[in-house]
């Protein structure tokens, strides 16, 4: 295979490590897909760096928040040691609301900007796209009725997400990326910016 091969291959299985090791609650392993200085996490609940996510996604697992990724189609741009790569995902999140059990799907892509770093390919910052989302009532009998209001205060393309993690007491981040728009095309600049510096 071509070293443009290895790098993708490389790449493809960083991100499925990512995926599996979190919802896995592997911390150690973790740790290890991260760059170790430069490691930035952004998400709906969540922008810091990888050490803070870390820790924090670790004290909500133990505390019983359930939140899965599952990952689809993915595609790498890569220059010299940067890299940028789309996964198409899932998050899937299960809580009370009102006293309901709903589940919560949200559908987008992780837009990934890559380093190599000592010889192997580390995420260095990684943003959600949030394209669609939805939410069920986990038990068909139930009935829920959600606030128009708050619903309203979120993007389309994460609105039930952020519904259910404001309920469940998370401060919650508007304007992230969707599938179009001023906030997905800043994100594009800076992937093109990011390989540009390579």
């Amino acid at each position: 295979m071509s070293q443009g091969d290895d790098d993708r291959n490389e790449i493809r299985q960083l991100i499925e490590n990512w995926a599996l090791w979190r919802d896995a609650g592997d911390w150690d392993r973790f740790a290890t897909v991260w760059h170790p200085r430069d490691g930035w996490m952004s998400a709906t609940w969540f922008q810091g760096s990888a050490a803070d996510f870390i820790k924090a996604s670790r004290e909500g697992f133990d505390n019983g928040v359930s939140i899965l990724h599952f990952l689809g189609g993915h595609t790498a741009d890569i220059d010299g040691d940067r890299a940028v790569a789309q996964t198409k995902m899932t998050i899937n999140q299960r809580a009370s609301i009102d006293g309901v059990e709903v589940d919560v799907v949200c559908t987008g892509r992780f837009y990934d900007f890559l380093a190599r770093h000592e010889g192997r390919w580390t995420l260095v910052r990684r943003q959600p796209i949030y394209e669609k989302d939805r939410l069920d009532v986990v038990d068909p009998a139930a009935s829920l009725t959600l606030d128009p209001d708050l619903l309203n205060r979120f993007p389309t393309g994460y609105r039930h997400l952020a519904y259910l993690q404001t309920k469940a007491g998370f401060t919650v981040k508007p304007g992230l990326p969707g599938l179009t728009g001023t906030a997905v095309e800043q994100l594009y600049s800076e992937g093109r910016q990011w390989l540009t510096e390579a």
